[in-house]
């Protein structure tokens, strides 16, 4: 009996001590986190100051912070499964590197788990990663207060509050705001304004519901700005975990929490600013003035002052290694050492120009390496969002018909890539007007060839789809040895194979753009497909794809070689330049192949596989062709009934003849017939108003 009692005696100790709060009461109260060490657990960059300030993130890019209460708590009841009310209150502030781009911000967070493993920084917030993100076994909950917006979640401003469960799309959200009383405005509450920011997070597990609040003082709102109904039952574990979460992305701010309370079924208690921890003052520079009657007093004045002045400026000039190129890959340059290369970006180097800015040939000091140096100008469209998106993209990418990226370089607002130098140029500079030199056909082949094999790893052969989206003869450069290599990834688009590409604006160049960008703004590699029919076109015809000063009926390039397919005059289209010689069969299929690919029609065009395969002779091209324009039963232009979608082809059977491995397989082209033409025909036929 005594045996029974002591063990009795000593499961209530245990019980006592357990670090599992089982109390359906649970309360966490700090006015800051000094001396609470022990029950919170930090991950990441996350840390307390020394004056009690819990800080998530610091200005270092693509990192993340977390902080929870070291032990889990009770969330459901075992009996019914049915989740517990609780209530929340915190206060924290948000301090962006640059005063007006936040980076990317924190979240309030329920999950099984302090450690969260796998998870990313960026717009994942420290909370999920892209294999995780939407599946119900997360068993997250999260309140996020976001400063960037996101395309790929569907953010709806770059200040906002969500409600996120088991994704960061959030299930709801709002723009950040708050209510000074019962039935007033609401008025806007800017995140990232490096002030103090309180927020009330309550669950009613009768109403099922959740509210938020926010205010810039000490007062709660007597109206929520977000309310969403769920049931968390279903998302909660019995046993959670509570803290934060925040991470930096490209763009880096520093998050703070000061203050926090919690409580399970019951409210919170509130916090008061005036006991919370404050955040540091910037800090001041003090300059001690002395005040002497000797000349060496005075000379030391002058050699402080000029000393200042000289570690100032080295300060202002320094450059800051940022995180992300470790994730990134290419080599950081200095600004030195890209001034020095260009001659101090001398005019005399100027290789190109564009909207984006300047391309500056250079030579490296050490290696003696030729370079090119893409210089963003400040006044540029293309900035820090394409910037990054250039090096994210190509700086990873390995293929011999691609510009290789050597590097990069950020010093304030100067914005540089670094490229393989390519010392024949642009392919438009053999093509149109007046060329420095004509290219014979077997380098025109050899360059669409490559061009689309390269295009090919793009969609396929690298780890993620990469969509170009700027696909015309000014972005092929062409090497020592005039092979064609696809360059400016400056508006490049990357998605997980399989996935859907995200709606965006369309980007691009009148002539190259697929007429269905104009309607949904997605970019697929059925629209860079098109691109490249344009493309092959224009390198057998010496001519561009919109040729301003030609006759009307050659205006529109694609429309002038489907005349002349028709009609059966096809070899009219090929460059005069060339003086005949050229391989017509070779020519023929890359007429053709330019017709298929800009069809209207996404579904008629081919793959890039295929492309391939139709350029190396692997397969044969069909022998029908369809038309670009999608025509569906127009009367012909030249009189007498009917024109139909299908024609014979140009014969070209003989040139896969040619191949030592021919193959005449139609079954892998499953090209389907347009059933009416586009409402925004870029051939103008239906009354289009974006002219191909």
């Amino acid at each position: 009996m005594a045996y029974q009692r002591l063990i009795l005696f000593l499961g209530f100790l245990l019980f006592l001590t357990n670090p599992v709060k089982s109390q359906l009461d649970e309360e966490l109260h700090f006015n800051g986190f000094n001396g609470v060490a022990s029950n919170m657990s930090l991950n990441g960059v996350a840390e307390i100051e020394p004056n009690g300030m819990l800080k998530l993130t610091n200005d270092t890019l693509r990192v993340l912070g977390h902080a929870f209460y070291s032990s889990p708590i009770k969330f459901k009841n075992s009996t019914d499964g049915k989740a517990f009310s609780f209530s929340t209150a915190f206060a924290f502030t948000i301090v962006p590197e640059y005063p007006k781009l936040g980076g990317h911000g924190l979240a309030f967070i329920i999950s099984p788990s302090k450690e969260l493993p796998g998870s990313l920084p960026s717009q994942y917030l420290g909370i999920l990663n892209a294999t995780v993100v939407g599946n119900f076994s997360n068993h997250i909950f999260a309140v996020e207060f976001d400063t960037v917006q996101d395309f790929e979640f569907g953010d709806i401003n770059d200040n906002h509050v969500g409600i996120d469960i088991n994704s960061l799309a959030s299930n709801k959200s709002t723009p950040a705001g708050y209510f000074t009383s019962q039935n007033s405005t609401k008025q806007s509450l800017n995140l990232k304004s490096g002030h103090v920011i309180r927020a009330w997070v309550d669950y009613d597990s009768v109403k099922n519901q959740v509210t938020v609040k926010l205010s810039p003082n000490s007062i709660k709102p007597a109206s929520p700005i977000l309310t969403f109904d769920v049931d968390l039952s279903p998302i909660f574990q019995d046993f959670m975990y509570v803290g934060f979460s925040a991470s930096t992305g490209l763009l880096a701010s520093s998050h703070y929490v000061s203050g926090w309370s919690f409580k399970m079924n019951g409210d919170a208690k509130s916090l008061s600013l005036d006991a919370l921890p404050k955040l540091p003052g910037p800090k001041k520079t003090h300059t001690g003035v002395i005040v002497g009657v000797s000349v060496s007093a005075l000379l030391v004045l002058i050699l402080g002052i000029g000393l200042a002045f000289y570690i100032i400026h080295r300060i202002k000039n320094a450059e800051v290694i940022e995180a992300w190129e470790l994730d990134i890959g290419p080599h950081r340059f200095t600004y030195q050492e890209l001034k020095h290369a260009t001659r101090g970006f001398r005019d005399k180097e100027v290789i190109g120009f564009g909207g984006f800015g300047k391309v500056y040939k250079g030579t490296l000091p050490n290696s003696n390496t030729q370079v090119a140096v893409k210089r963003i100008s400040n006044e540029s469209k293309q900035g820090l969002q394409e910037f990054v998106s250039e090096i994210a993209s190509i700086g990873r990418l390995r293929h011999r018909n691609l510009v290789q990226l050597l590097g990069w370089c950020r010093r304030r607002g100067d914005l540089l890539l670094v490229y393989d130098f390519m010392p024949n140029g642009s392919l438009d500079k053999y093509l149109f007007e007046n060329p420095k030199a004509i290219l014979s056909w077997e380098q025109r082949f050899r360059i669409v060839k490559g061009v689309a094999s390269g295009l090919l790893y793009l969609h396929e052969g690298w780890e993620q789809t990469v969509i170009h989206r700027d696909i015309k003869a000014g972005n092929v450069l062409l090497d020592s040895e005039l092979n064609g290599r696809l360059g400016d990834f400056g508006l490049a688009k990357l998605y997980e194979h399989g996935s859907n590409p995200t709606t965006t604006r369309v980007v691009g160049t009148l002539g190259y753009l697929a007429p269905e960008l104009t309607r949904t703004g997605k970019p697929t590699p059925s629209s860079d497909v098109f691109a490249l029919g344009a493309l092959l076109l224009e390198v057998v015809c010496g001519r561009r794809p919109i040729e301003a000063k030609a006759m009307p009926e050659e205006l529109i390039l694609v429309d002038w070689v489907w005349d002349k397919w028709r009609d059966g005059t096809i070899l009219d289209v090929v460059d005069p330049r060339l003086g005949g010689e050229f391989d017509e069969l070779e020519a023929v299929v890359v007429l053709k192949l330019g017709i298929m690919c800009s069809n209207n029609t996404p579904k008629a065009r081919p793959t890039m596989r295929q492309v391939v395969r139709y350029l190396e002779g692997e397969v044969a091209l069909p022998e029908v062709v369809l038309s670009p324009g999608a025509y569906d039963g127009r009367k012909d232009s030249k009189g007498g009934g009917e024109f139909e979608d299908y024609v014979h082809s140009y014969p070209t059977s003989s040139y896969f003849e040619k191949a030592s491995a021919w193959s005449c397989d139609d079954a892998d082209v499953d090209f389907e017939a347009a059933s009416s033409s586009s409402p925004l025909s870029v051939s103008g036929r239906n009354g289009g108003s974006c002219p191909r």
